[in-house]
């Protein structure tokens, strides 16, 4: 195993403690194959990309691994439609305003306003139906703010992501929801093309690479919020369709 494969190895456990999910031995080392085989397959452009996202993480005083392997490109991964990313947004949304703090009551009128029954995964929907989850759940949907800001950038609806440094205007995201109907959602809608997401997708990998290592060796992790990148980590993996899984099954691999 050469030193890129053992890096990646390594750090895939602690990656998806972050994300609080934990595989099997077996999908684990799927995953680790899958890894390996997207950086034999590695395309120039993909190499290319890699370089960018290296080469801003130095100008911004991040951590830079050399050896995790470029991502797929743009010709490799899952396209997912606007209103397949519209809907996840407006779930995802709902559910954290429920983590936030806002009543069964309340949460149920907005859901059956937009339409949502069907649009929240088996997880969010157990949260969504519970008038009294658990406090632990409470906080990790709220958490959700931060992959659908993600969202609604690929949607057009948010300008730029930047560094994940410190959490998102929630106000501005409800607002989007808020102005408009589930379907007013959808049609304003102007999704991203899929070289912008793939470029985002690669950078937030090398980001979250830098949040693990710091956490792991007690080091300076340029600025970066763990949480916001883990987040962030999330939804762009499930944007590009990365190692084909559902939501509630992404991971976070680094």
């Amino acid at each position: 195993m050469n030193s890129m494969s053992r890096t990646v190895c390594c750090a895939l456990a602690l990656s998806m403690g972050l994300a609080g999910a934990f595989a099997s031995a077996q999908s684990t080392q799927e995953r680790k194959d899958k890894i390996n085989q997207i950086e034999v397959q590695a395309t120039a452009q993909a190499i290319a990309r890699k370089r960018r996202s290296d080469e801003l993480l130095r100008k911004e005083g991040v951590p830079v691994n050399k050896f995790l392997p470029a991502i797929e490109d743009e010709t490799q991964v899952k396209q997912r439609s606007k209103e397949a990313i519209a809907y996840r947004a407006l779930a995802l949304l709902t559910v954290s305003l429920k983590g936030a703090g806002l009543d069964h009551s309340s949460t149920q009128r907005i859901v059956a306003d937009y339409g949502l029954g069907r649009h929240f995964s088996p997880d969010e929907r157990e949260f969504i139906r519970n008038p009294k989850p658990p406090e632990d759940d409470l906080v990790r949907f709220s958490w959700r703010y931060e992959a659908a800001w993600v969202l609604l950038w690929s949607l057009g609806y948010v300008n730029e992501l930047g560094k994940p440094t410190a959490t998102c205007d929630v106000d501005a995201a409800i607002g989007v929801m808020r102005k408009r109907s589930a379907a007013q959602f959808v049609a304003d809608a102007k999704l991203r093309s899929l070289p912008e997401i793939v470029e985002q997708a690669d950078r937030i990998y090398r980001y979250h690479w830098a949040v693990v290592d710091a956490r792991v060796n007690n080091s300076e992790v340029g600025g970066l919020d763990g949480d916001v990148t883990v987040e962030r980590h999330y939804a762009l993996n499930w944007l590009i369709g990365y190692m084909d899984a559902e939501w509630d099954d992404v991971s976070t691999d680094t």
